[in-house]
């Protein structure tokens, strides 16, 4: 059956939830699917992230791409998926959170990432720092593409802001993928790890 307009046909991706199958099949992502860096970067997002905060970091890099798109803005699409599918991994597991809390976490577990599928310095440092700043309330003025994009993505998608920026896509967006009540969890979650200084773990059974 052929998909409409608002749902386009999706290549055949193993592995992945059945809620992502909407936003994989937008063009932007579509087109990176056989990638094999997109690929590991989907299924360690797979393997990391709760379900509401692997659709939040889709819409992260679908936000992004669009504003790129409109911009005529050049940058690293297959980094900027990484990077969007890790600037929250920080946020979970249970871990001590040190010095720049969970963005700093989350920039190193995509480190590691990035460097496990050897990717070069230049362009780890990059995709990093993005990851790294994604929670500031600007971009730094020196930031490069992927940051000012990451940084636009993941604020557009919780908060609204920028949204003339690429009108519409905000609300597509999450009418096929939604994730009620994120904003308010994932505010939520931050606080609690910001005053814990640690990952709120499961709670224990007491014997």
């Amino acid at each position: 059956m052929a998909a409409g307009p608002d749902v386009p046909e999706v290549p055949e991706v193993p592995e992945v939830p059945d809620a992502w199958q909407p936003l994989l099949g937008r063009p932007a992502l579509a087109e990176l699917l056989g990638h094999p860096l997109a690929g590991a970067a989907l299924s360690e997002m797979r393997r990391l992230l709760p379900p509401h905060v692997a659709l939040h970091s889709l819409r992260t890099f679908l936000l992004a791409d669009a504003l790129a798109r409109t911009n005529g803005t050049a940058y690293d699409r297959v980094g900027l998926l990484a990077a969007a599918a890790f600037h929250d991994a920080g946020l979970v597991g249970r871990s001590r959170l040190g010095r720049g809390g969970f963005p700093c976490r989350s920039a190193q577990l995509l480190d590691a990432f990035l460097a496990g599928h050897e990717v070069g310095m230049g362009r780890r440092t990059a995709l990093t720092r993005a990851v790294r700043d994604h929670m500031r309330p600007f971009p730094a003025r020196d930031a490069g593409p992927e940051a000012r994009l990451l940084h636009f993505g993941a604020w557009l998608d919780v908060t609204g802001r920028g949204e003339r920026h690429v009108p519409g896509d905000r609300a597509r967006l999450a009418a096929v993928a939604p994730t009620p009540w994120f904003a308010v969890s994932f505010s939520a979650r931050v606080v609690a790890c910001g005053l814990r200084r640690v990952l709120p773990g499961p709670p224990v059974t007491r014997r």
